[in-house]
């Protein structure tokens, strides 16, 4: 971190290294690397993911010119969803992934899909497995309704099949869609 300072790079030793880039994972913007999001992820989603980003990123800079810290605060829970379902932070998506990995993956992309749609909307849990496990996430299906579960028992997101809210979600077979309660905002990552 301090080597990506531009001050302290100035006045640093020669010996100072900094990796190449892989072109692959990472571009380098003005001398510094930032992670590409995941080429895997389909393009209409990726398209929703970057329209929620830039939402929230809009969100937190008009928070500061209101010195408003709770929007703040949610403005930065938005952007860190946004960009770990995107895959520029969290687990690397170019690296082999455990079960916790997309499971980090599924749970942003839920709650960053859900709130770059309408309020009315809902989404599908398959969305966020195609964005976590792309090109191959049919298996990850019941993952994602695990995390979906998960989210409706911390009051996040509310469970619906055929319209009407479901009480035990891990009871239920068959299509599931997800839509925000509203009753819980998110401010930092749990």
């Amino acid at each position: 971190m301090l080597a990506n300072c531009r001050r302290w790079r100035a006045h640093a030793p020669e010996y100072v290294h900094t990796p190449p880039v892989d072109e692959t994972t990472h571009i380098e913007i003005d001398g510094r690397r930032w992670r590409r999001s995941d080429p895997a992820i389909p393009e209409p989603l990726r398209v929703e993911l970057v329209k929620e980003l830039m939402a929230a990123r809009r969100a937190v800079a008009a928070g500061k010119r209101l010195d408003d810290d709770a929007a703040i605060a949610t403005a930065r829970a938005r952007v860190q969803d946004a960009r770990v379902a995107l895959g520029e932070r969290g687990p690397t998506w170019w690296e082999e992934r455990t079960p916790d990995d997309y499971r980090v993956r599924i749970d942003a992309a839920i709650h960053a899909l859900l709130r770059a749609r309408a309020d009315t909307s809902t989404i599908c849990p398959s969305d966020a497995a195609r964005i976590a496990a792309s090109p191959d996430w049919r298996p990850h299906m019941q993952l994602a309704r695990d995390v979906a579960a998960d989210l409706h028992e911390a009051g996040d997101v509310e469970i619906r099949q055929r319209g009407t809210a479901v009480t035990d979600p891990r009871a239920t077979s068959g299509p599931i869609r997800l839509a925000l309660t509203g009753r819980r905002v998110r401010t930092r990552r749990d």
